[in-house]
């Protein structure tokens, strides 16, 4: 009776554990699962924000241009024309200027010369910046151009230079205001001074350079050289005109030839002492030289023998 009992406990008792691991590891298997799968979903989500920042960043980059400085270039243009008439052209160019609000800077005009019988004229001007093509446009009308060019220097980094030493410089200065304005001894506020002096003149420098550079930036210059299309020949002058300038050269010639003689004249009285001393140095030489020659002294005993 005893062991017909303890055998259905015992098949019981295994049959429990045997379930109890099937579930345990069940268990385990369905977390490790669930493990692995949640650090690639976060993985998964991760990547998915970077992608989605990425975009909006680089619609965003599409989206607004990029701000860039614009250069600062100081122009010179120089054109070379033929006209018919360099003063009406003079005239023309004047009228230009005043239209485009510039400024005549240089005139010089050539006359006709042997070498050059052509009538040149040349011109500086000064034109705002954003009037120079046009201006150049109507200088083109007055006649047949025969060269034009233009060049541009970028002056951006002085620029951004020079203003960043005048700021730093304007700081030393407002520094160097207050370090005075604290200074006790005579001494200390004579050296300060004297620093202060020369930060401010190199301010004064500096901003003379600045204004100078934004000055050529935004006024252009433009060098125009005229020049005629035909040669122009100076007229004749009348008969009795070429009579009267060759009487007025002869005796103009006469009278300085008689003035050249007297002027002569006063030297040779001026230095006539000179002049009889050096004759009579001269003749008594001569004498000396006759009396004492070996030829001369043996003629008289030749004769005498004979």
């Amino acid at each position: 009776m005893y062991t017909s009992t303890k055998l259905p406990r015992t098949s019981a008792l295994f049959i429990s554990a045997l379930l109890g691991g099937v579930i345990f590891t069940s268990c385990a298997s369905s977390d490790r699962s669930t493990n692995q799968s949640a650090p690639q979903i976060a993985a998964d989500g991760a990547a998915n924000q970077l992608s989605a920042r990425e975009s909006s960043l680089s619609q965003k980059a599409e989206a607004s241009p990029i701000n860039r400085s614009r250069p600062q270039l100081i122009k010179k243009a120089a054109i070379s024309l033929t006209v018919n008439s360099v003063d009406k052209t003079v005239d023309a160019v004047s009228q230009i200027i005043n239209q485009q609000q510039g400024d005549l800077i240089g005139l010089k005009q050539q006359q006709p010369k042997n070498d050059n019988p052509r009538y040149t004229a040349t011109i500086q001007l000064r034109i705002p910046e954003n009037r120079l093509e046009p201006t150049l446009e109507q200088l083109a009308k007055l006649g047949t151009v025969d060269s034009r060019n233009i060049t541009a220097e970028d002056v951006g980094d002085r620029l951004v230079d020079f203003q960043a030493r005048l700021t730093n410089l304007q700081k030393t200065e407002a520094n160097l205001q207050k370090i005075m304005d604290r200074a006790g001894s005579v001494r200390d506020v004579l050296s300060v001074s004297q620093e202060l002096s020369n930060v401010r003149q190199t301010i004064e420098q500096i901003d003379a350079q600045l204004k100078n550079l934004k000055n050529q930036v935004a006024y252009s210059t433009i060098t125009l050289n005229l020049e005629a299309a035909v040669s122009s020949t100076s007229p004749q002058p009348a008969i009795g005109l070429q009579v009267q300038e060759t009487w007025n050269n002869s005796t103009h010639s006469l009278s300085a030839f008689s003035v050249g003689l007297l002027k002569f004249g006063i030297w040779l009285i001026v230095y006539s002492p000179y002049l009889l001393i050096f004759v009579a140095l001269i003749y008594g030489f001569r004498r000396w030289r006759r009396t004492h020659s070996p030829r001369l002294t043996q003629t008289p005993e030749s004769t005498t023998s004979d």
